[in-house]
């Protein structure tokens, strides 16, 4: 396996995989999604790759942004250039499956969700805990979220926060495949090299018919997000979400 700064690239004969290298928790920034939006990116220019793996070490699949050790100074500038790169992700062109062996939190579910499939465990947490942080949800998820989903629950998870088991999330459609915890990576790898046996010409064509304007959807909606991300990060509440999240406590909201 080779290896950049935070991330792992390897390959099972035609299936690519990319590990995420932040344990336990994952936490993303600017430049870890960078490094993967590359990885797939070279994977899409490798005929002997048909399709690929995103997995992670660590406890978490990802946990979302770090707010306890990221400065609040210029965040929508960061925002912005993070979308950005999640946007050459939803730009990918050929079927990937996520492995998702634990908690998928915030803009960790959105990158949970940008694969074609998840395979998952009961242990498997999935949460778009955003306004428990007081701000609004981000990732794209206002647009893949309810595509999976439905409106109906996509707004229960927006609106609650709550958090979503593995056997629950494979019931609702958020997941495909639910197997041991211990056996995650090696089903999505499984999936993925079955997807690998189909003719990849075929595969990328009818992927990208039923994607259809998938990737431009996403990227609408995460313009709307990062605008309304901008104001709520600025509110009385957003200081409070991050500090009673921390200390594990119902927040104490003003509206303002």
């Amino acid at each position: 396996m080779s290896a950049t700064k935070d991330i792992g690239i390897s390959t099972d004969g035609a299936v690519g995989i990319v590990e995420i290298q932040r344990p336990p928790h994952n936490f993303f920034d600017n430049s870890l999604i960078n490094q993967i939006a590359d990885a797939f990116e070279a994977f899409d220019r490798d005929n002997n790759i048909r399709a690929y793996v995103l997995c992670a070490q660590g406890k978490s699949f990802c946990a979302g942004a770090d707010f306890a050790n990221r400065p609040q100074t210029g965040a929508a500038e960061s925002g912005k250039h993070l979308y950005k790169e999640a946007t050459r992700l939803f730009r990918s062109k050929k079927p990937s499956v996520g492995a998702i062996q634990g908690p998928a939190i915030g803009g960790g579910l959105g990158l949970a969700l940008m694969p074609d499939f998840r395979v998952t465990c009961a242990e498997g947490r999935f949460a778009a805990n955003f306004t428990r942080l007081g701000f609004h949800p981000g990732f794209s998820l206002t647009f893949t979220l309810p595509r999976l989903i439905g409106q109906q629950k996509a707004n229960l998870m927006f609106y609650t926060g709550r958090r979503i088991g593995g056997e629950e999330a494979v019931a609702w459609g958020m997941a495909d495949v639910l197997v041991p915890q211990a056996d995650v990576r090696k089903a999505a790898i499984k999936l993925a090299a079955e997807i690998a046996e189909s003719a990849p010409l075929a595969v990328m064509s009818t992927r990208e018919t039923m994607r259809r304007g998938f990737a431009d959807g996403a990227e609408a909606a995460t313009e709307r997000e990062l605008t309304e991300q901008d104001w709520t990060r600025k509110t009385e509440d957003f200081k409070e979400g991050i500090k009673s999240y921390a200390e594990k406590r119902p927040g104490n909201w003003k509206g303002r």
